[in-house]
């Protein structure tokens, strides 16, 4: 049976390494993962507790209205719950999005070294995939990527635009000025709907950073989604949030299936997104940790961009492959961002301290035994 060329195109999702195979493959007994962008401290202490007392119902189906959750949801972001959904991670709302929106062969754009879903989630669904380049600085060019949109949204028929903000794997971030200048020429558009991925929100420093979310009730084309599994700790539960205009969720309803997000997961987000304390703790661990990285790489003279996730992307100035095979070996996870087409780069998400250290550690004894690449130039995306 002939299968569609989008789908055959398409490049199968690469995780982090886990533990188990790392241990396995290479014979070790401790093993660190900072590849994945993960919580170090663990889901949040009042979501374990919440999830334990609802064990005993898992006989029962979750509430596929997922009323309490969204009732948090409304109390916790100010918004009613009309303009609120979850699905399965920010994954799924991607990918029904991109189905809701968008015909075969219709467009989605996006920028590169954009984060893979919006990708795999238009071959998916058979739409054509557009990219703008960054700018220098590895950020969202959004004054681009409005350009490339007036200039041909007629003849590629662009329907959706994801814009990551913070982004995954840069880090880096689109300033209030920005997205107002973009929401300003984009925004209110019938024939465009524009997705702000925020799954990094939480972890924002700079002062000049606002959430798209602020702009939701001035603009009735514009969506935002933000994530449970980074700052809250619960990327096994698989819980992404989504606020949009109320006929985009009502439709996005209508598409989901009724039991998309488990019962344990809906108990465990209510519960984490009420947890301050711990939403603190986990931003202090990482702002701490971020700042050591760059002292660190700042030493080991590895150009770095500073994030506003929970993760920094360096230059490590060498093969990146080989890189990451002898951290491996020496029981240090990172991430490798070939795919993103960054050759001699890697990425390092925040750990606990020892982790943290351990990972430098590391990183020094292999920066000696694998020499510089002759002229390695600065990537041009």
């Amino acid at each position: 049976m002939k299968i569609s060329p989008e789908i055959l195109n398409l490049v199968p999702y690469k995780p982090g390494k886990p533990i188990s195979e790392t241990q396995r493959e290479y014979g070790l007994s401790k093993v660190y993962k900072l590849a994945s962008n993960e919580n170090p401290l663990g889901p949040s202490p009042k979501a374990m507790e919440a999830v334990k007392k609802a064990l005993e119902h898992q006989n029962l189906y979750p509430d596929p209205s997922h009323y309490e959750l969204l009732q948090t949801m409304s109390n916790e972001w100010g918004f009613p719950k009309q303009q609120l959904a979850i699905g399965n991670g920010s994954d799924e709302l991607i990918d029904l999005l991109t189905r809701i929106f968008c015909e075969p062969k219709q467009g989605v754009l996006t920028s590169v070294a954009a984060f893979n879903a919006y990708e795999v989630s238009a071959g998916a669904n058979r739409a054509a995939l557009h990219k703008v380049p960054l700018t220098e600085g590895y950020c969202f060019d959004l004054e681009a990527i409005a350009d490339y949109f007036m200039a041909h949204h007629q003849e590629k028929d662009i329907r959706l635009i994801f814009i990551s903000n913070p982004n995954n794997p840069t880090g880096t971030y689109a300033s209030k000025e920005q997205v107002e200048s973009f929401l300003a020429r984009l925004g209110n558009r019938d024939d465009v709907m524009i997705v702000f991925d925020e799954a990094y929100n939480e972890f924002v420093r700079a002062e000049d950073y606002a959430s798209a979310q602020n702009y939701i009730n001035k603009y009735n084309n514009l969506i935002v989604l933000r994530t449970f599994s980074k700052i809250y700790g619960l990327a096994g539960f698989r819980v992404g949030a989504m606020i949009a205009p109320p006929t985009v969720v009502e439709v996005y309803n209508r598409v989901r299936k009724p039991f998309n997000v488990n019962d344990l997961a809906q108990v465990a987000a209510n519960a984490a997104l009420q947890d301050k304390e711990f939403l603190q703790r986990s931003q202090q661990i990482c702002w701490k940790g971020l700042d050591y990285f760059y002292k660190k790489l700042e030493e080991l003279g590895l150009p770095y961009i500073h994030s506003q996730g929970n993760f920094v992307m360096f230059d490590t100035l060498r093969d990146a492959v080989k890189v990451n095979e002898a951290l491996l070996r020496r029981g240090i996870i990172m991430r490798p961002v070939l795919n993103y087409g960054f050759k001699t780069h890697m990425r390092l998400s925040v750990g606990l301290e020892h982790e943290n250290e351990a990972a430098i550690a590391a990183l020094k004894e292999v920066l000696k035994e694998i020499p510089v690449l002759a002229g390695t130039p600065i990537p041009t995306v």
